[in-house]
């Protein structure tokens, strides 16, 4: 089979500042042309990111295929593969309350309607992995009656990031789907070796899997301080948003050069200020440590009342030699480890980033905690480069999917 251009072209759906964008863009053989999203922040750093991308900023609700093909000049059929990350706070196993009816459930009708409207060649759709047990596995019934009613053949895994080289303990969910009559697209393979466990639902069965494929040949993934460890050093309050890299360092990691590549300065690096409460609860935490360190007097109330084995990740200090914890919205230390290994502060915004595999000169914008926002909704660059080669050489050469699901 043949693409019919140098470049498949992808639209993105569901944007935030651009994760998936940022990673298909990496990969060299994609062409991003449109991008869509409703949060204003995240808008302008997809913008400032990606400024050769036509954007839409508002409701999917409002955003409609003719709008897409009269702002990118594609017809129906033109657009290859269509993105999405539609919001997963519903799914989450982090989320207060995990409903059905929760609307954000359903936004993913939305982007089946524009992949109805724009018949791309494939699609690939992003969550979290509690989707997969979410109304005892109705919402995925749901997904793969939708797009099979489209004419799309679907499958779906969740995969790893540090197995394609992210420094973080994180699972995403990844559909993807093919104009029936076009190969079916793989999942990517692991790049790295890397410790597995999960907490979700069917967990276990997905580590099985990744374990199987990873190999003792294969390079293994940075851990925090070489990912994160070149970074300048900040007391609580200090830092700026745009600011020199320190003097030369005598040897960057292959990460750290990765991350470095092609920056002009560094961006987003301000440590948050922090209460003198949690500063105190501070002191008495080691690196790879947690709220359990912390003397009962100082705790806060709620965690008076916790066992020793809840929470395990509350009020936690990052270890130097070990992956990171999932990066969330906020990386408040109250919901997970995100105190510095080193420092006595919580991790800035670059940090974030960096554990996320965002490179260094991908600038954020907008207030801090919405930058913090950006960062830990996205999906790593990293991941969403090794995706965009899956459906790149299945676009091209029909490489088509082999691997059974879970």
């Amino acid at each position: 089979m043949q693409t019919r251009r140098d470049k498949l072209l992808a639209a993105d759906l569901f944007a935030g500042a651009g994760g998936l964008s940022c990673g298909f863009l990496q990969a060299g053989n994609c062409e991003v042309v449109f991008a869509n999203d409703i949060d204003s922040s995240a808008a302008l750093t997809y913008q400032r990111n990606h400024g050769g991308v036509r954007f839409y900023s508002g409701p999917i609700e409002d955003l409609s295929g003719d709008r897409i093909k009269r702002d990118t000049g594609l017809r129906k059929y033109d657009l290859d593969v269509l993105l999405g990350g539609p919001p997963c706070q519903g799914f989450s196993i982090y989320a207060p309350k995990r409903e059905t009816q929760d609307p954000r459930n359903r936004l993913f009708l939305e982007y089946a309607r524009i992949v109805e409207e724009l018949a791309p060649r494939f699609l690939l759709m992003e969550n979290v992995p509690g989707l997969l047990s979410l109304d005892g596995g109705g919402v995925v019934d749901k997904v793969y009656r939708a797009f099979s009613g489209l004419g799309y053949n679907l499958h779906h895994r969740v995969l790893y990031a540090p197995a394609y080289g992210v420094p973080q303990e994180r699972w995403r969910l990844i559909f993807i789907g093919a104009r029936k009559g076009e190969p079916l697209p793989d999942f990517p393979r692991p790049t790295h070796r890397a410790p597995a466990r999960a907490n979700f639902t069917g967990g276990r069965e997905w580590v099985r899997l990744l374990e199987g494929q990873m190999s003792r040949g294969m390079q293994q993934v940075a851990c925090l301080e070489d990912a994160i460890g070149d970074l300048p050093s900040l007391a609580v309050g200090e830092g700026e948003e745009e600011m020199a890299y320190p003097r030369a360092a005598d040897k960057l990691t292959r990460y750290q050069a990765q991350m470095r590549d092609g920056s002009p300065c560094l961006f987003n690096h301000v440590a948050p200020r922090l209460s003198s409460q949690n500063l105190e609860r501070l002191r008495f935490i080691e690196p790879g440590g947690s709220w359990r360190d912390i003397p009962f007097r100082l705790l806060p109330a709620g965690m008076k009342k916790a066992r020793r084995s809840d929470h395990t990740k509350r009020y936690g200090r990052l270890s130097p030699s070990a992956l990171a914890c999932t990066i969330l919205t906020k990386c408040d230390p109250h919901w997970g480890s995100f105190y510095h290994y080193r420092d006595d502060r919580a991790i800035t915004v670059r940090e974030a980033a960096r554990i996320q595999s965002f490179p260094d000169r991908f600038r954020f914008l907008g207030p801090r905690v919405e930058q913090y926002r950006q960062v830990g909704n996205a999906v790593p660059p990293l991941l969403a480069k090794e995706l965009a080669e899956s459906v790149y050489a299945t676009a091209v050469y029909g490489v088509e999917a082999s691997a059974l699901v879970v």
